[in-house]
């Protein structure tokens, strides 16, 4: 099988390129926006420049059977461009659909699409989001990612290739990038926390895991057109992650319960809603699909993905 990964040089293209170039019979091509010479990888790369409507993806799909569409605008927490949801959709819309209608008329079969959970919201009150869920995205990079779904979708019908589409919640890992690190950092000074009193669920997902299933998608003949709410299929509240991570890390956790409207109003005050709403809301993924649909089975439970993730995180260090 000849597979091409996008942003095979980012946090999840790498770790999903090298875990498919190991597999037997399987050839691996990756892409890059800069030049291919100058980027870490173990796999080939080809450089295609800025993602948009205009970009040719001629040379990096020829022979190419499957697509693992992972190169994004990412989800930025200040972006300071003058119209952020138009260069939200230049990316993740336009240039999405581009590669999309290049690949089918390329003899693709499948293209594995990696969306966000943000599509379907922040925050849930008590039901898990599933497939079935109405999607109400989050901000303008939700609201691109989810347009490119439906673009996706019909584009696609009627057509000898297939899309599959995967909704992430959040991802970790010791390397991962944005908030997690924060709170990673946190956890290892060892000054107190304020999550004692907090009651809430969250649903994320270990690269590991994430990994394994597109993997998985790359061949199951069940995951055709088919949507996926991934996660780990544990929840846990933000002072069960802490002292999970700390007790991996040789760290006794500090929680104080410090009351959530107070968080809440203290978040607000320094313009940092994001981070309080990403730790301690909650926000639960059913994944159940995943299981029942295509028999998949998570490597690492949460507890041991955590285990690992503190571990590899101190050893970084």
């Amino acid at each position: 099988m000849n597979i091409l990964v996008t942003g095979a040089t980012g946090f999840l293209g790498q770790a999903v390129s090298n875990a498919l170039a190991v597999l037997p019979g399987t050839q691996v091509l990756g892409t890059t926006r800069g030049a291919a010479g100058s980027a870490p990888s173990q796999v080939p790369l080809i450089a295609v420049g800025d993602i948009s409507a205009t970009t040719d993806w001629s040379a990096a799909l020829q022979g190419i059977e499957v697509v693992v569409h992972i190169a994004a605008r990412l989800n930025l927490a200040t972006d300071t461009s003058a119209n952020p949801l138009a260069e939200y959709r230049r990316t993740n819309l336009e240039g999405t659909l581009a590669l999309a209608r290049q690949a089918l008329a390329a003899g693709v079969r499948r293209l594995i699409f990696i969306s966000s959970v943000g599509v379907n919201g922040s925050v849930t009150t008590g039901t898990p989001f599933d497939e079935a869920s109405v999607p109400e995205p989050d901000g303008d990079y939700a609201r691109s990612k989810f347009e490119a779904e439906e673009g996706l979708r019909a584009l696609v019908q009627g057509t000898t290739m297939d899309v599959v589409l995967i909704r992430p919640p959040l991802i970790y890992a010791a390397h991962a990038r944005r908030n997690f690190p924060r709170l990673l950092k946190l956890v290892d000074s060892g000054l107190p926390l304020p999550f004692a009193a907090l009651d809430n669920r969250r649903s994320m997902v270990a690269l590991e895991n994430l990994v394994d299933f597109i993997v998985l998608c790359t061949h199951h003949p069940d995951a055709g057109n088919q949507l996926f709410l991934i996660s780990d299929g544990e929840d846990a509240s933000t002072a069960q992650i802490v002292r999970c991570l700390a007790a991996s890390m040789g760290r006794t956790p500090r929680l104080l319960p410090v009351p959530d409207g107070l968080m809440r109003w203290g978040a607000k005050l320094v313009g940092k809603q994001n981070m309080y709403t990403t730790l301690c809301a909650s926000l639960q993924v059913d994944s159940g699909k995943a299981r029942r649909l295509l028999g998949w089975v998570p490597p690492l439970t949460l507890e041991q993905a955590l285990g690992k993730t503190g571990r590899e995180y101190k050893q970084a260090r």
